[in-house]
């Protein structure tokens, strides 16, 4: 059973930048698609960044396209989001998830296999 550790969120003014990590329990994460996924107060789950297995493949919600990057590290088990220019609309609960398939990677929820318990992002204006 995959589990998956994030950490990394915080409080950061408008304009500012964060980076988030997600540590893997089990070496299989390397085979494993990744992704992160965000919840706002009164919002529904959203697809931010996913990343495959080799790294080759990473879409981007629109919302946060050049100025999100995902990236992973397979010997440290570890998944990241680097996220710059901060806006209060970034303002949720992040979420790492990680699917056993491997490839797409996925933007769907429903895809994904296993969840992390969620760190919290606050960007103030």
């Amino acid at each position: 059973q995959m589990q998956l550790a994030e950490s990394g969120g915080g409080l950061v003014q408008a304009g500012g930048s964060l980076r988030l990590s997600c540590v893997a329990s089990e070496s299989i994460f390397s085979s494993y698609a990744m992704a992160w996924f965000r919840q706002a107060p009164g919002k529904e789950r959203e697809f931010v960044a996913a990343i495959s297995w080799s790294g080759g493949d990473t879409p981007y919600a629109d919302s946060v396209k050049g100025r999100f990057i995902i990236s992973r590290d397979n010997a440290k088990k570890t998944l990241y989001l680097q996220m710059n220019s901060l806006k209060s609309d970034d303002t949720a609960v992040y979420y790492c998830a990680a699917d056993q398939d491997g490839w797409g990677p996925p933007r769907s929820s429903s895809d994904y296999d296993y969840w992390g318990q969620g760190t919290q992002v606050t960007v103030s204006s």
